[in-house]
């Protein structure tokens, strides 16, 4: 692409600057042109001898332009010559050597020149050449013997062939030969050791050369090497050389390294500007050497440096003339270093700096062509016109030669020609032909009308305009048809007439418009430009680490342009995803299943249209608990220590935190796996400590954040030597099972502990406080020893030693014990039992001698008992209690006493034998306490002023009743409490009545009873005069008031009248009439209200029938108890009716106020219903008990009703709601 520039207007550019301009541009084919070669075979043309040769040339031009060829610099005449044949409208030549003729006479050097009217052109000189590919030479190659350690050439010298063939080494099953740091082959196809070893005995080395033209390989006879060791060399030899030491230890003596290749400390190189620079050291010596280079006075490029060979060899690509200079490789083993300098010059074939390029001018231009290039040495620079040199070509008063630029002035038409520019030097040349065309053109555009762009927003866009004129038009761009060019400012005009836009965004959309302009006339042109929103990946994969045999999910959710059509593509590690049924795509989302480890690595979501690509990426770790460790080793065996060391298995990517060890003993539990020690994840050897007389095999298991591997093979078995034990057995005790023994107990040890065979125990005993020897006995591997005839609970020292057929185990340490204790003989004695109240009481005694107890002190222990009541004196089933105190305390407390009874108790000391014997029974009684409730009170027989109490007497007296005690006060109907009666009742009474009590009045009643000790719990009661019919209260409903919101409304109202009454609450839309249902009592003397009633419901009815609509009607039902404040209960959602008041507490007393709230919010459903007054109506009676039954009804006037919905008549129906 020709370099971008901007245009600047009204400003006349340098005739260079215009010439490369000019260049740039392409001759449409259907102007007149001179020649141009568009394709030839190479200059270095080698051909392979068993095919036809076919040599290239292709050129265009207007008039289409004929070719000729030249062969070793003269006329090469194919008409003459029946194999060679010109490939019609081409200079293309097949040279038919297939059927007859051989290669070898059409060797040469060609040139094809392509010529019109306008000029001629001429291609490079193609040298053919046939390759070659010859046989090696016979030679015969004698078998090379030669101790160990020594170096060795085996030189491979191929046959000079055309191409040089590539050498490689192989053996007679045409497998390549190994190469290390210690052999490898040179660049001259010799195969080199360092040293040798016995391993490198063998009879087929062979060199192969590859003459890759041909597809031919030719082989080497086969090289036979024999590497000896000393001392076989030495047994061979020895009974004719006394010179033992040539053949003996000098051939394994270490050697200092020393250059196989190159030789010297120096040499030179020389490599042409661009190829690759090759330098190679080979060194040999024991031990091998290592290779190393450096660049003296200057440093090695980074990204130009590569090393082959085992760093033998340096390759450095693309050579260029700052690589040359000095270049040394050092060879360094243990016994020393030696280094070699190789001085590199780099030359140069000539290269391009300006190549001469296509010169369209119009008549009476300027113009130039530069032929510009550089080598080492300098080239020299020569032109040709048509092909002739132009000191000898026809003379052109345009032109002016100079140096390595023609210039031209006021050109004409005949000044059109091919100009060729050599370049040469000692190490080759360049040739390249440039036209002048002279020409007189109007603007044409060459880019095709109504081209349709497409850009993804905020990229560059590029709009092209293609142009061609002479002269050479100007070129202006218009967007949308507006009258001004785009300006430089925003866009960015190229010299080829691109426009650019660098960020395109939504409103770069439109139609741009390209005007070619210059002094022969005009053309433009109309492209379309369209911005497309960028493809985006909205939801990228995330990194995941999964277990091995699991599912793993990518995720990947991609926006874009809803014009264009994404292709989403899943990779694995830049290629296709396996070819696998575990593998699944879908819409958004790959999935894994049962992930194996070949799985892990880098997933790349790749999301493409038509004009952009995205991806994103996310690795996959696939990890499981580690591989079991392998290759256990033993080494450093000792009596008590061994070192294991083992390999550890793959971590499957999550490193290994830890390793387990456990060992087995086969000895003495086969089968049973123990854990021995744990080492850190970065060990591999582990020194393990041992015990005497134990077969081990050891195991190893890896660990890391997933879980513990499976255990390694078992390691070899290792048995250690028996020793005497290490230690004792544990827990000796002595505790004696009868009052005359001693029963000394341990825990032996176990077979690992043994330490060797023959296990025993050494057991010994006398008593503390005594003067006697040890008494001891040897017993087998058991846990228990019985001593027999010993004094009653005595103590004694004892001592458990182990021994084995190796020795006794250290001293063992003494614990003390006891013989078997017997029940103790005395009772405790001095009882006293003082009474703190009439629940608790505290006990005292005196503590038993301590020869007494025989045996271990436990506590004492108290038997008590409740004999009988002081109240009736009636004996019952004893059941006595026990309390224990620990240890040596000499009191105690007894809860939980009964009041006002007779109670005995005794004492005895306990050890662990037993219980003594007890001491006297002590006995003591409790005081007086406080009654309990009575156990139960009822109200029967009231009356219009009087109510009868019956009770039953408390269930636990607690002592002798006094009297009982009645409290009680009226309850009004406005819940205040009347003046508190407080009376006196004898305590041999089971009812009272009460006299001259108010008619139809409630009372609460307070009922306890008493001792000398005080009053004990109250019981509470409630009950009702009878009513009065003549003085019969009748219900009132006064101070309705209502608050109106949006959706609801608060309504509250005051009440007067009997008790335990229902409350309806109406309401409907306000202006309509609403059908009421009412409560009608069944009581005689209301039939006659109720026929009045009846008459007046049937004339609603016919308004209703009239207004085809109704109203709401929503009872609430009110249950008040006097003693409590009535809680208001939430309105129920599912019919929009209000709950019920109710109290849950019995004796909770009435609060003052008179007033019944009702301060609930009554829901919105359909219509917007306003509250109406209430009527009264009331009817009631007393039932037995004196509570009051009645029935409350209201209704509501001329509400209308809503919608189509046809209205009820209203039926009567009972509401009465009876409570007692």
């Amino acid at each position: 692409m020709p370099k971008k520039k901007r245009l600047s207007a009204g400003r006349v550019p340098l005739m260079l600057f215009l010439c490369q301009m000019i260049s740039a541009l392409e001759v449409p084919l259907d102007l007149v042109q001179p020649p141009t070669i568009t394709q030839q075979s190479p200059k270095d043309y080698i051909i392979d001898p068993r095919e036809n040769i076919v040599i290239q040339c292709e050129a265009k031009g207007k008039p289409p332009p004929s070719f000729s060829w030249t062969r070793n610099g003269t006329h090469f005449d194919i008409d003459k010559d029946p194999l060679v044949t010109m490939k019609p409208g081409s200079g293309t030549l097949t040279i038919n050597i297939m059927s007859e003729g051989k290669a070898e006479t059409y060797e040469g050097v060609y040139q094809c020149t392509a010529r019109n009217e306008r000029g001629a052109a001429i291609s490079n000189n193609i040298v053919i050449r046939p390759s070659r590919s010859p046989l090696w030479t016979k030679e015969k190659l004698e078998p090379i013997t030669l101790r160990n350690g020594q170096s060795l050439v085996l030189p491979c010298r191929p046959p000079i062939g055309l191409p040089p063939p590539i050498i490689f080494w192989m053996d007679n099953s045409f497998q390549r030969l190994p190469q290390s740091e210690r052999v490898s082959q040179g660049l001259n196809g010799d195969l080199y050791f360092s040293n040798v070893l016995p391993e490198d005995t063998r009879e087929d080395y062979i060199c192969y050369a590859r003459f890759n033209h041909t597809q031919t390989i030719q082989q080497k006879q086969p090289i036979s090497v024999k590497v000896i060791s000393v001392d076989e060399l030495n047994d061979t030899i020895a009974a004719n050389l006394s010179d033992t030491e040539f053949y003996g230890a000098k051939s394994h003596r270490q050697r200092p390294p020393a250059f196989l290749t190159p030789d010297g400390n120096t040499s030179r190189k020389e490599e042409l500007r661009g190829n690759v620079l090759s330098l190679e050291c080979i060194a040999e010596g024991l031990p091998t050497p290592i290779i190393y280079w450096i660049k003296e006075d200057g440093t090695l490029p980074i990204n130009r440096t590569f090393y082959r060979n085992f760093k033998k060899t340096l390759q450095i690509v693309q050579v260029t003339e700052a690589d040359s200079g000095n270049y040394q490789c050092i060879a360094k083993n243990a016994l020393g270093a030696i280094h070699h300098t190789i001085s590199v010059t780099v030359k140069a074939a000539p290269y391009w700096i300006i190549a001469p390029q296509n010169l369209v001018l119009s008549p009476e231009e300027d113009g130039a062509l530069i032929c510009r290039a550089s080598g080492n040495p300098k080239p020299r620079i020569s032109w040709l016109s048509n092909g002739v040199p132009i000191e000898i070509a026809p003379d052109d008063p345009s032109r002016k030669i100079d140096g390595d630029t023609i210039i031209f002035s006021k050109v004409q038409e005949r000044s059109s020609a091919v100009y060729q520019c050599n370049a040469s030097n000692e190490y080759g040349y360049l040739l390249a032909n440039a036209f002048v065309n002279v020409l007189a053109e109007p603007p044409r555009i060459l880019t095709s009308a109504n081209t349709l762009y497409q850009v993804i927003a905020n990229r560059p866009a590029l709009l092209d305009c293609a142009f061609f004129g002479s002269p050479l038009p100007t070129i202006e761009w218009f967007k949308d048809a507006k009258g001004s060019a785009l300006r430089e400012d925003i866009y960015v005009l190229h010299e080829n007439g691109t426009l650019e836009i660098p960020v395109a965004q939504k409103d770069s959309t439109g139609t741009y418009t390209c005007v070619a302009r210059n002094k022969l006339g005009m053309a433009k042109n109309d492209v379309h430009l369209e911005i497309k929103d960028p493809t985006r990946i909205i939801k990228q994969p995330e990194y995941a680490v999964v277990q091995r045999g699991s599912t793993v999910s990518f995720e990947c959710k991609v926006k874009h342009d809803h014009t264009l059509i994404p292709t989403v593509t899943w990779l694995k590690d830049h290629g296709e995803l396996p070819s696998d049924g575990r593998f699944t795509v879908d819409k958004d989302h790959l999935v894994v299943t049962d992930v194996s480890d070949d799985d892990g690595g880098t997933y790349t979501c790749v999301a493409n249209t038509t004009l952009d690509n995205v991806s994103a990426s996310a690795v996959l770790s696939v990890v499981d608990v580690p591989n079991p460790p392998f290759d256990l080793e033993l080494t450093d065996q000792l009596d008590r220590s061994v070192q294991l060391s083992w390999t550890p298995g793959d971590d499957n990517n999550s490193p290994i935190t830890k390793f387990i060890i456990e060992y087995e003993d086969a000895m003495h539990e086969p089968g049973l796996w123990h854990h021995q020690t744990e080492v850190p994840g970065t060990q591999t050897t582990a020194q393990l400590k041992l015990s005497p007389y134990v077969n081990y095999s050891f195991r190893v298991m890896a660990e890391n954040n997933l879980g513990r591997s499976l255990p390694s093979e078992a390691s070899e078995q290792y048995l250690t030597k028996a020793a005497e034990p290490d230690k004792n057995p544990t827990a000796v005790e002595g505790l004696g099972s009868e009052p005359d023994n001693l029963v000394i107990t341990w825990k032996p040890l176990n077979g690992f502990e043994s330490n060797g065979p023959g296990l025993q125990y050494k057991v010994s005993w006398r008593q503390k406080d005594g003067d006697d020897e040890w008494t001891s006995v040897v017993v087998a591997n058991v846990s228990k020893y019985i001593v027999s005839g010993t004094p009653t609970f005595v103590p004694y020292l004892i001592k458990v030693q182990a021994l084995n057929d190796a020795g006794f185990a250290p001293e063992p340490a003494v614990v003390m014990g006891h013989s078997g204790e017997d029940l103790p003989m005395v009772a405790p004695g001095n009882v006293r039992v003082n009474v703190v109240n009439s629940t608790l009481a505290e006990v005292h005694w005196d503590p038993v001698p301590l020869k007494s107890i025989r045996g271990h002190l436990q506590g004492y222990r108290i038997y008590y008992w409740k004999a009988q009541s002081s109240l009736t004196r009636n004996r019952r089933h004893l059941e006595k209690k026990i309390l224990t105190f620990q240890g040596s305390k000499t009191h105690g407390m007894l809860p939980g006493l009964e009041p006002f009874s007779h109670y005995s108790l005794n004492v005895r000391v306990v050890n662990g034998k037993g219980e003594g014997p007890a001491s006297a029974d002590k006995v003591f009684n409790t005081p007086e306490g406080v009654p309990s409730a009575p156990s139960s009170l009822k109200i029967v027989n009231p009356t219009l002023d009087s109510l009868t109490l019956e009770w039953e007497p408390p269930s636990h007296p607690n002592g002798i009743l006094t009297e009982y005690t009645l409290k009680y006060q009226p309850i009004n109907s406005t819940h205040e409490l009347g003046p508190l009666v407080d009376l006196k009742i004898p305590a041999n009474k089971t009812h009272w009545t009460l006299k001259n009590l108010n008619f139809s009045t409630r009372y609460k009643f307070y009922f306890y009873a008493q001792t000398a000790a005080g009053s004990g719990s109250q019981i509470t009661e409630e009950a009702i005069t009878t009513v009065d019919e003549g003085k019969l209260v009748y219900p009132r409903i006064s101070k309705l008031a209502t608050a109106a919101a949006e959706t609801s409304a608060n309504i509250s109202w005051e009440y007067e009248g009997p008790e335990l009454v229902n409350f309806y609450v109406e309401y409907g839309v306000a202006g309509t009439m609403a059908s009421r249902q009412v409560d009608i009592a069944t009581q005689g003397w209301f039939i006659g209200l109720m026929c009045a009633v009846a008459l007046l419901i049937l004339i609603l009815l016919i308004v209703c029938f009239i207004r085809r609509n109704k109203g709401g009607k929503y009872p609430v039902k009110e249950k008040e108890d006097a003693h409590a404040d009535p809680e208001i209960q939430p309105m129920k959602e599912d019919d929009g009716t209000f709950g019920e008041y109710s109290d849950a507490e019995d004796h909770k007393p009435l609060k003052k106020g008179s007033r019944t709230p009702s301060d609930r919010t009554v829901k919105k459903e359909d219509s917007d219903d306003s509250l109406v007054d209430y009527g009264e109506g009331v009817n009631g009676q007393f039932n037995e008990d004196g509570s009051f039954i009645g029935q409350y009804s209201g209704k509501k006037e001329k509400e209308p009703a809503e919608g189509n919905e046809s209205s009820e008549a209203p039926s009567p129906v009972n509401a009465m709601n009876s409570f007692v």
